[in-house]
């Protein structure tokens, strides 16, 4: 979908594996950029800085967004960084997750619930949704429709949970009090797999 004002959502796919407490998993991680033809955010950069800067397709980028610090989801946050100029923004709470992957180096900026962001003059908001990590977010914006949930809501239902750092009864009781009050017409862009809605996804919760 494209707002009013030319901004829209390009979507590319990339490989590579997810490490957390000793185990190793092959993973397909989606990327969401989000912008006009002249700036963009960038939704988590995982695996492949050339892959992620094909979508960008020469574009400014104004930011890293990460959804959470999982290291499938922000191992390629410095290098986009280095490429781009952009900032990358994380939320606090997810510092010991950042650190396992990479240690003695920091993030630009951090994310809060309720936060406004902007890109090319569309609001898009940061819910903190904790559970499946502590600093977990997601972005929503309502001008497309959209919310972007990295690893809180897939298509089927709550992200995993059981490794260190996540909690399901906190993620359940995040979904209902962040996601679950947007129009169930919204759009789940996930950070995984295929696209669901808000509607379709309200069942899916027990």
């Amino acid at each position: 979908m494209t707002s009013p004002g030319g901004v829209r959502v390009d979507h590319a796919v990339t490989s590579g594996t997810f490490s957390l407490d000793g185990q190793t998993f092959d993973v397909d991680n989606n990327v969401w950029v989000v912008g006009n033809d002249e700036e963009c955010v960038v939704i988590d950069a995982p695996h492949d800085v050339d892959a992620i800067l094909e979508v960008v397709d020469g574009r400014r980028v104004e930011a890293i967004l990460c959804t959470h610090a999982h290291d499938d989801h922000v191992r390629m946050a410095p290098a986009l960084r280095e490429a781009t100029g952009a900032l990358v923004l994380l939320h606090p709470a997810d510092r010991p997750l950042w650190e396992l992957t990479h240690p003695g180096t920091t993030w630009d900026g951090e994310l809060a619930d309720g936060q406004e962001l902007e890109v090319a003059g569309l609001p898009l908001t940061v819910l903190h949704t904790p559970g499946h990590a502590p600093g977990a977010v997601c972005f929503y914006s309502l001008d497309l429709q959209c919310v972007f949930t990295g690893d809180t809501l897939f298509h089927g239902g709550p992200g995993a949970t059981g490794r260190s750092y996540s909690d399901r009864p906190t993620l359940v009781d995040s979904i209902r009090a962040k996601l679950m009050e947007l129009p169930p017409e919204t759009v789940v862009h996930t950070g995984h797999g295929e696209d669901t809605t808000i509607g379709a996804e309200a069942g899916n919760l027990d």
